[in-house]
Parts: C-alpha cells; structure tokens; sequence
C-alpha cells in the first residue's frame, strides 16, 4: 500500500502528525485509523465472499485481481498455448531494430526474412535516396495555404 513513501516522507509525516494532534492524542488516532482500515478489509472480504458464493460453483475459481486488465491481458499471454507458439515465432527486438536500421538507412542484415524486407517486390520505399519524383518537387498553390 505505501510502497512509494521513502523515508524522508515517513519522517515528515510522523513530524506532521505530531505537530497536528499532539503527543498525547497520537496514540489514540493512530489506534481509531488502524481499526477504520481493518473494518474496510473485512468489509471488502465479506463482499468478495458474497458475489462468490452469488455468481455459483461455476465462479469458484474466479479471483478479483483478473478484473485488472494488466492482469488479465498478462494471464491470457502466459496460459494460452496459441499465443505461446506466436510469442515464441516472433521476435520484437530484431523487428524493431530492423525498422529502426531502414529509417535511418542502413542495409538490412541478409539474415533477415524476405517479408521483413518486403519480400524483394518494388521499391523499398524506407530507403533514403534517388526514386521515382524524388527530383520533383510538388507544385505550389498560393491560394490553398
């Protein structure tokens, strides 16, 4: 829950604290906020428990943390088994750098697909240089700026 908070920010809220309710309230507040935070837990387990029990055996398995879609989408990539076999065929790294060499105007490795690089058929359009119009420039249209 407070994963974020260094030390720093827990110095300064402890000085806070103090400062706000007094030495002689603290322990008192600190004890009112522990138990508000645990009623909430409890309240949240017995609401998971009901739409559990409300939604049949066929839910038993379902867990809440699924409704997270980082969670989900990152379940889904590691249980599937297509999606495996397509994980395993494809290889971003070496797509990205291939992109990235045609942009800037590298030749691609020979060890790269033909599909990768179009396959060999017309022009490779990411090569910087002479093609065709690339002399000509575009007529200009005063009235249209």
């Amino acid at each position: 829950m407070f994963n974020d908070i260094g030390a720093l920010e827990l110095v300064a809220l402890v000085v806070l604290a103090v400062l706000v309710f007094g030495p002689d309230k603290l322990p008192k507040v600190i004890q009112d906020v522990s138990g508000f935070i645990r009623k909430i837990r409890d309240f949240s387990e017995n609401a998971k428990q009901d739409i559990r029990s409300e939604l049949g055996p066929e839910f038993k398995d379902f867990e809440f943390e699924d409704l997270n879609p980082k969670t989900f989408i990152r379940k889904q990539l590691t249980e599937n088994e297509d999606l495996k076999e397509i994980r395993s065929s494809f290889d971003l790294k070496k797509e990205i750098n291939d992109v990235a060499d045609a942009v800037n105007g590298h030749e691609p490795d020979a060890s790269v697909p033909a599909a990768v690089n179009g396959g060999g058929t017309g022009p490779d359009l990411l090569k910087k240089g002479d093609g065709p119009g690339r002399a000509e420039r575009p007529p200009f249209d005063a009235d249209a700026t």
